[in-house]
């Protein structure tokens, strides 16, 4: 009995978007849209005739894809991952400062 083998047509580089967005983006929406539901729970007033937590639970996030997309337009694949890293982690701003993760010798003299 012969072995069947089948072509399997996959490109494993292929990236994964939606609305031109990455699986990345679309988590950062989704989390937008929670917080944003979360706010609107307490604010109890109204914007447009309606009211404030409808339009922050549907509108901010609906507009957050067009202005994501435009952000991200000509950058490369994770970029709003390492924007949102780089802004989150402390800068050296000086050269001449101690290096708080660096604990021992870098490079051993007269080995």
């Amino acid at each position: 009995m012969a072995l069947e083998v089948t072509p399997v047509y996959r490109n494993l580089r292929t990236q994964v978007r939606f609305f031109g967005l990455e699986a990345e983006d679309l988590f950062a929406i989704l989390a937008l849209a929670v917080v944003a539901n979360i706010l609107g729970r307490f604010l109890h007033r109204e914007m447009f005739g309606l009211p404030m937590n409808m339009v922050l639970q549907y509108i901010v996030p609906a507009l957050s894809i067009p202005a994501l997309m435009l952000f991200k337009y000509g950058k490369q694949c994770g970029y709003l991952q390492d924007w949102v890293m780089f802004h989150a982690k402390p800068h050296v701003y000086s050269a001449l400062e101690r290096d708080r993760e660096l604990r021992r010798e870098y490079l051993r003299l007269g080995d």
